[in-house]
């Protein structure tokens, strides 16, 4: 059982979710590791910090030893288009290899929703791949599976927060039309701490999401109303997402190894199938105008 005496490990710990991640679980008085893979980033003041890289096998067994619960935040998109599904497969493998000779006890994965049907884009294929081999692994995994997170310094957010300010008229395709059930980041960082918390969740695997489902075509429309801008979308049959991934990604300030995945999967619909997560951990979630507006006041974790 963990307790707060626990050392927890947080991989990607640099990152949008790990770095809020790290300063929730300090401030909830669990002692903090972070495995990091530069040695000057420092997600927060009162964490282990450790570096080592999870597609570099002999680094990993000091970053775990003695770790009870390790939550897994990497994916390897930032690292580059080409061969981002074979880089977050051999990281998961190297990870599920050092862990178990570690005698880690639990796993905590942020995962990705729509990881269902045979037309799934590169992104959420690599992601169910991930949930499957961290589940492989002899240790109990939580699988958290979220859509669009709203957060600043949260690639979907920046995305349309930049295509809202800088294109008042769209030509889009029909993926705006897609659903989709964002949620706020805190909520997100809620229910991953709330996950280390309660012991129900071990071996589960969880939808997440706001209390609202919108198509993105409403989630733009919306961010530009609470903006004061006017915003016209027109979408027409002939712009694939593949397509429109080229225009997005000279747009936004999100690296096109992020973006592009992000927009071809933006075709799959994401939203929440299975609530059993609010019996277990019953958060009063965020509204999504709500969260919009607390995304534009805040400063990039």
């Amino acid at each position: 059982m963990t307790t707060k005496s626990s050392k927890v490990l947080i991989t990607g710990a640099a990152g949008f979710i790990g770095r809020l991640l790290t300063r929730r679980l300090l401030a909830d008085g669990y002692p903090v590791r972070c495995l990091v893979r530069n040695d000057t980033v420092t997600p927060a003041t009162g964490a282990e910090m450790i570096q080592g890289d999870l597609l570099e096998p002999s680094t990993l067994a000091p970053a775990l030893e003695g770790i009870d619960t390790a939550f897994y935040l990497v994916h390897s998109m930032a690292g580059g288009r080409a061969g981002f599904q074979r880089r977050d497969r051999d990281a998961a493998q190297n990870f599920v290899a050092a862990a178990e000779k570690a005698a880690v006890r639990r796993v905590i994965y942020l995962g990705g929703l729509g990881e269902t049907g045979d037309d799934l884009s590169e992104h959420l294929r690599s992601r169910l791949e991930v949930a499957e081999i961290l589940q492989g692994g002899r240790f109990a995994t939580t699988t958290l599976r979220a859509g669009i997170i709203i957060g600043t310094g949260g690639a979907s957010f920046e995305m349309v927060r930049a295509l809202v300010n800088r294109l008042p008229l769209m030509i889009t395709p029909r993926w705006v039309a897609t659903r989709c059930q964002p949620i706020a980041v805190n909520d997100v960082i809620s229910y991953l701490a709330g996950s280390l918390d309660d012991e129900r969740t071990a071996g589960g695997t969880f939808d997440i999401g706001g209390p609202e489902v919108l198509t993105y075509k409403e989630m733009m429309e919306r961010f530009a109303r609470i903006q004061g801008r006017k915003l016209y979308i027109f979408p027409v049959p002939v712009l694939t997402p593949k397509l429109s991934s080229y225009w997005v990604g000279l747009i936004t300030p999100v690296p096109a190894s992020v973006s592009m995945p992000l927009i071809e999967g933006l075709r799959n619909e994401v939203v929440c199938r299975d609530n059993s997560i609010l019996d277990l951990i019953p958060l009063p979630l965020t509204p999504y105008d709500e969260a919009i507006r607390g995304a534009l006041v805040a400063t990039v974790p």
